[in-house]
C-alpha cells in the first residue's frame, strides 16, 4: 500500500495542475449541486419505539387535527407591585396578547383565568401557545410573533416573559469555526515557523469542509435531512483537515531538507504519512457511520454526513495536498517567520527535543509512569460513577435570558412541575365502560402522593348542587366529554409534578405512574401511556444510555481488528482502545465534576449545576474516538516505523515519540482552542458542556494517554509489543503501513529518481 500512495504522491506532484484542475472541477460540481439541487431541511424528531412517542402516535391516528408533539411557548405575566393580574386593565392586556400571538402554526392559546393558570396570590398568571409543529422546525415568522407578544402587557404595565420549547434552535457553529481557525494559524505557524507550510493545512481543511457541505446541501434535494446534519461534519472536517495535513506536511518537509527530491519527498509523504492517515480517517469513518445503531435520525445523519466530510478529508491529503506541493515548491522550508527558530524533531541524527526528553523520561520510569497516570485517571473519572442524563430545561438557560426568567417565574408562582406537566394518555377504545376506566385511573393517579402537585381529569369535579346554572354547565361538560371520549376512544390526564423536569424526582414519578396507572387501567380494559415533553426526555435518555455500551463495544470492536491488520500486533491495538476508555472515563468524570456536581462551574459561567445532556456521551464517543484514533496512529506508526528498520524496541519508541510528538501535540493543542472556546463563550450550557467534555476529553488523550502511558506501556512490553501469532500473520494482509515495501523500492532504483538536490539552507 505504501508503494502505491507513493506513486500517487509523486505523480500528484509532478501533475500538479492536472490534480488542481481536477480539485477545482469538483468544487464547482458541488456548489452548483447545492445550488441546483437544495432542498428543504426537516427537523422532526421521530423514535419510535417508545411509549411516549407511541402515545403521540396513538393521538395523531384517533385525532389527525392534534399536535400532541407540538412545540409549545409560555407566555409569563407578572402584575406590578400591589396589583394583581386579574384586574380589568391587566386583563384586557392579557386577552390582547392572546390575540396578537396567533400565527400560521399555532393550534391554540391558553387563557389563564379559564385554565386556572393563576397564582395564588394573583401577582402571576402564564399562557400556553400550542403549535402543530416541532420547536426546531417552527419557521422564524411563528418565533418572532411569540418574541413581539410581550408588547401589550408591558404597555400595561406588567412585567412580560416569554419562554418554552418554541424558541429553541439548532445551535449554530457562529465565531467557533473562525476561532478554530485563528487558534490553528497561530499554532501551526508556531509548529513549522513558516507562513507557508502553516497555511497548507489550514487552506485544505477549508475546502474539505466547503465540499462536504455543500455535498450535504445538494442531496438535501434527494433525501430528507436535518439542519442539524452539517454541524458535526463542519466540526470534524475542520478538525481532521487539519491534523491529516498537518502529518503529511511534518513528514515532507523533513524528507526535503535532508535533500531528497521534490517529487520524491512528496511520495514518501505520502506513502508513509499519507498511508496512517488512510487508516485513522477509516478509524473515525466507522465511529460515524456507527451512530447509525442509536437509531434517532439526526444522529444517524450527522454521523453520515461526517463520515463522507472525514473521506473527502482523506483524499484531500492524499492528492491535493502533493499537488500544492509542487506549487509552492521549495517555499515549504522557506518564508521563516522571524523570532521563531526551528529545532526539527525529524532532523537526522537524535536531536535533543523537549519530545525525545519526555519520551526518554517515561520510558526510563515507566512502571512508576503507568502506576501515577492510572491513579491519576482513577481520580478524575470517579465523578463519572454518578452520571446522570436527561434533557435540560429552561432552567439551564443563561440566568437573565427570556427563558430561563419565564421558568423561574413560573416555578415561583406554580411550582417547579409547572413547567414540564405529564400527559397520562388512558386508551379506552375497547374498554366496556369508557368513563369508569378513565376514572379508575384518575383515582389511582390520586393515590400517588410522593412528588405529585396536581393531576387535572378531564372530568370536572362535581359543582355545588345549589347553583343551577354551575349544575347545568357541569352536565353539558359530562355530555360533551362522553361523546368525545367515544368518539375518539382515549382521554388525557394531566399529571404536574412537583418537582422540576430534569430532576431525577420526575424521572422516577414517571415510572411510578406507569408502575401504579398501567395495571388499573388493564384491568378495566384500557392501555395507559406516559407522555408529553418532559415524558419523552425522560423516555429518550434511558434509551441513549442503554445503547451506549453496544455503540461503544461497535465502535471499540471494529478499530481493533483494523488497528490489529495496520500495526500487525494485538497488544498495541489493545493498549490504544484500553487508553481511548481512559479518555472517555476522564472526560465524562471532569464534566460530572464541574456541571452536574456544580465544582468550578462559576468559572465556565454555569449557575446552575444539573444533569449532563443526554446525547453527550455518544456525541463524546464519536468525535474524540476519530481525534485519538489520529493522534494513536501518527505516534505509534512512527514507531513501528523505526522497528521495523531495524531499531531496538526502546530505541523504536523514542525516537518515533521524538518524531510525532511535536505533530500530536500542535494538533492536540489546535482542538483544546477550539472546544475551550465553545466551553467558555458557548451560549448555553448545553453548548458549554460539549465543549467542555470533548476539551478535556483531548487534553485527557493527548497527553496522558497517548504521549505519557502509550510510550511507558510499549516499553514494559518490549519485543512482545509487536507480536503476532504466526497463524494470524499468515492469514493477516500484510498493509505495510511504515513503508517497508517503500523503502526496498526506493534503494532498488525503482523510483525513477532525479540527482538528489542538496539539503535545504538552514534556517534563518
Amino acid at each position: 500500500m505504501a508503494w502505491q500512495l507513493f506513486r500517487l504522491g509523486r505523480m500528484a506532484y509532478r501533475k500538479k495542475w492536472l490534480f488542481i484542475v481536477a480539485w477545482v472541477a469538483i468544487i464547482g460540481v458541488a456548489v452548483t449541486s447545492a445550488v441546483s439541487f437544495k432542498g428543504t431541511t426537516s427537523d422532526k424528531f421521530t423514535l419510535p419505539g417508545l411509549e411516549s412517542t407511541d402515545a403521540f402516535a396513538l393521538i395523531k391516528e384517533r385525532t389527525p387535527d392534534a399536535a400532541p408533539d407540538g412545540a409549545n411557548g409560555q407566555i409569563v405575566f407578572v402584575a406590578p407591585e400591589g396589583q394583581r393580574v386579574d384586574s380589568p386593565a391587566n386583563r384586557a392586556a392579557i386577552a390582547e396578547t392572546i390575540r396578537i400571538v396567533k400565527s400560521p402554526h399555532v393550534t391554540n392559546v391558553t387563557d389563564p383565568f379559564t385554565t386556572g393558570a393563576v397564582s395564588k396570590d394573583g401577582t402571576i398568571a402564564y399562557s400556553t401557545v400550542h403549535y402543530d409543529v416541532q420547536g426546531f422546525s417552527l419557521p422564524e415568522e411563528d418565533t418572532e410573533a411569540l418574541k413581539s407578544a410581550a408588547g401589550p402587557g408591558e404597555k400595561a404595565g406588567m412585567r412580560v416573559e416569554i419562554g418554552g420549547n418554541a424558541l429553541q434552535e439548532i445551535p449554530e457553529e457562529g465565531a467557533s469555526g473562525l476561532i478554530g481557525l485563528l487558534v490553528a494559524a497561530f499554532i501551526l505557524s508556531i509548529t513549522f515557523g513558516s507562513l507557508v507550510a502553516a497555511g497548507m493545512p489550514v487552506v485544505t481543511a477549508i475546502i474539505g469542509v466547503a465540499v462536504g457541505n455543500m455535498g450535504i446541501i445538494a442531496a438535501s434535494g434527494f433525501v430528507d435531512l436535518g439542519s442539524s446534519a452539517p454541524i458535526l461534519a463542519s466540526m470534524l472536517g475542520l478538525a481532521v483537515g487539519i491534523d491529516y495535513a498537518l502529518f503529511i506536511v511534518s513528514r515532507y518537509r523533513h524528507e526535503v531538507k535532508i535533500g531528497k527530491p521534490q517529487d520524491e519527498a512528496a511520495g514518501i509523504a505520502i506513502g508513509t504519512a499519507g498511508s496512517a492517515v488512510v487508516f485513522a480517517g477509516l478509524t473515525v469513518i466507522i465511529a460515524l457511520v456507527g451512530l447509525s445503531v442509536v437509531n434517532i435520525r439526526f444522529l444517524t445523519e450527522m454521523g453520515i454526513a461526517a463520515a463522507a466530510t472525514v473521506a473527502i478529508a482523506v483524499l484531500i491529503a492524499l492528492t491535493l495536498l502533493p499537488a500544492l506541493f509542487g506549487v509552492v515548491g521549495r517555499w515549504i522550508v522557506g518564508l521563516r517567520l522571524p523570532g521563531l527558530k526551528e529545532q526539527d524533531p525529524d532532523a537526522e541524527g537524535r536531536v535533543n527535543t523537549m519530545g525525545r526528553r519526555w519520551g526518554e523520561l517515561v520510558t526510563r520510569n515507566k512502571a512508576a509512569t503507568v502506576v501515577g497516570a492510572l491513579l491519576l485517571a482513577a481520580v478524575l473519572a470517579v465523578p463519572a460513577l454518578s452520571l446522570r442524563l436527561a434533557f435540560p430545561d429552561d432552567g439551564s438557560q443563561p440566568a437573565g435570558s427570556g427563558p430561563r426568567e419565564a421558568y423561574d417565574l413560573i416555578t415561583e408562582g406554580f411550582g417547579a412541575g409547572a413547567n414540564g406537566p405529564l400527559m397520562v394518555v388512558v386508551d379506552v377504545k375497547d374498554a366496556p365502560d369508557k368513563g369508569a376506566a378513565v376514572q379508575a385511573v384518575v383515582r389511582s393517579l390520586d393515590g400517588i402522593r410522593t412528588d405529585v402537585a396536581a393531576v387535572v381529569s378531564p372530568i370536572p369535579d362535581p359543582p355545588d348542587p345549589n347553583d343551577a346554572k354551575a349544575v347545568a354547565e357541569y352536565r353539558k361538560a359530562i355530555a360533551d366529554g362522553a361523546a368525545q371520549l367515544d368518539k375518539n376512544g382515549y382521554a388525557v390526564i394531566t399529571v404536574v409534578p412537583k418537582s422540576a423536569p430534569s430532576d431525577a424526582a420526575t424521572e422516577d414519578l414517571v415510572g411510578t405512574i406507569r408502575d401504579t396507572a398501567k395495571p388499573v387501567a388493564e384491568r378495566a380494559g384500557g392501555e395507559v401511556y406516559v407522555t408529553g415533553q418532559t415524558a419523552l426526555g425522560v423516555d429518550v435518555s434511558h434509551k441513549l444510555a442503554a445503547v451506549f455500551p453496544l455503540y461503544l463495544a461497535i465502535v471499540v470492536g471494529l478499530a481493533f481488528v483494523l488497528l490489529t491488520l495496520v500495526f500487525r500486533s494485538l497488544l498495541v491495538p489493545l493498549k490504544a482502545v484500553l487508553g481511548f476508555l481512559v479518555s472517555v472515563a476522564v472526560a465524562l468524570g471532569v464534566t460530572v465534576a464541574i456541571f452536574q456536581w456544580g465544582w468550578l462551574a462559576g468559572l465556565f459561567g454555569v449557575d446552575k449545576a444539573g444533569p449532563i445532556m443526554a446525547m453527550l456521551p455518544i456525541l463524546l464517543i464519536g468525535i474524540l474516538f476519530g481525534l485519538a484514533m489520529d493522534y494513536e496512529v501518527f505516534l505509534v506508526s512512527r514507531m513501528r516505523e523505526e522497528h521495523v528498520h531495524g531499531a531496538t524496541p526502546l530505541d523504536a519508541i523514542v525516537d518515533g515519540f521524538q518524531h510525532g510528538a511535536r505533530v500530536v501535540t500542535a494538533a492536540a493543542l489546535i482542538m483544546i482552542g477550539v472546544f475551550v472556546s465553545f466551553a467558555v463563550l458557548g451560549p448555553n450550557a448545553i453548548v458549554k458542556t460539549i465543549g467542555f467534555g470533548l476539551a478535556a476529553g483531548i487534553i485527557a488523550d493527548a497527553f496522558l494517554v497517548r504521549m505519557t502511558l502509550v510510550p511507558a506501556v510499549l516499553a514494559m512490553m518490549g519485543d512482545r509489543a509487536w507480536a503476532l501469532p504466526r497463524w494470524l500473520d499468515r492469514v493477516l494482509p500484510n498493509l505495510d503501513i511504515e513503508g517497508e515495501s517503500l523503502r526496498r523500492h526506493l534503494e532498488a532504483g525503482e523510483g525513477e529518481r532525479p540527482p538528489a538536490s542538496p539539503p535545504a539552507p538552514a534556517a534563518g
